[in-house]
């Protein structure tokens, strides 16, 4: 490494350094819809995003945006059988108390009720009314798991989905080249990613069959519940 290269890194780290000294910025007052707290959120999540969890109920901004969804359409999972691939904690207790049957399901045995894998889901055609897949999608093949959703899924069920993704990117960045996770890290955002997703979500959803609406928080929700700017929740119904 050169003697420049050296410097240069030295001056990335000593900015670094200097960013963790500065005192803390004025943290502002925000409403948690999940438990009604009100004050201050702390930092949270991977990265520690600034202001995204509750103190009270250590909901984070997903959290928030899937409860405000429900809030406005209860309707779509009360007295349902859910499936819940990959559960957090957060979102499991949302759903829970609304629906008929729950259960969660992970590839990795001891992590939910059911030991499944989302491309090739072992249950029967037309036996689940609802799907909870929330970044799920960017570790697998997902076509094959939008075409397993579809097909476990009633006629008029809904799978409810939330990914990473870059609205202003015409198609999703995949690159089979990159395997090691550290390079995955970098270019796909964490090291168990394969992609990102850009615009083109809205046509691997479609061409699995579904009928596609979203779900986005206003500009005064985002700032009141502290919520992620632009984050969607994609809503893929199988028609009747």
């Amino acid at each position: 490494m050169t003697r420049a290269s050296w410097y240069w890194r030295a001056r990335v780290a000593g900015a670094y350094l200097a960013a963790r000294l500065r005192p803390l910025p004025t943290l502002t007052d925000r409403s948690c819809n999940v438990c009604g707290y009100e004050g201050p959120f702390g930092p949270g999540g991977k990265g520690m995003r600034n202001e995204a969890r509750c103190p009270r109920c250590r909901s984070v901004e997903r959290d928030r945006l899937f409860k405000l969804w429900l809030d406005s359409a209860p309707q779509e999972l009360e007295n349902k059988d859910v499936l819940h691939f990959a559960p957090e904690r957060g979102l499991m207790q949302l759903i829970r108390p609304l629906v008929r049957r729950y259960r969660g399901a992970d590839i990795a045995p001891g992590r939910a009720d059911l030991v499944l894998n989302i491309e090739q889901i072992a249950l029967a055609p037309a036996s689940v009314d609802a799907v909870i897949c929330a970044h799920v999608l960017e570790h697998v093949d997902d076509r094959r798991a939008l075409a397993e959703l579809f097909r476990i899924l009633v006629p008029g069920g809904l799978a409810v989905i939330s990914v990473p993704i870059i609205e202003g990117w015409a198609t999703s960045y995949e690159n089979p080249a990159v395997v090691s996770p550290k390079e995955r890290a970098l270019h796909f955002g964490q090291w168990d990613h394969i992609r990102y997703y850009g615009a083109d979500l809205r046509a691997r959803i479609g061409a699995a069959g579904f009928c596609l609406s979203t779900f986005t928080a206003s500009p005064a929700e985002v700032v009141r519940h502290g919520l992620i700017r632009g984050d969607t929740l994609f809503l893929a119904r199988k028609p009747n």
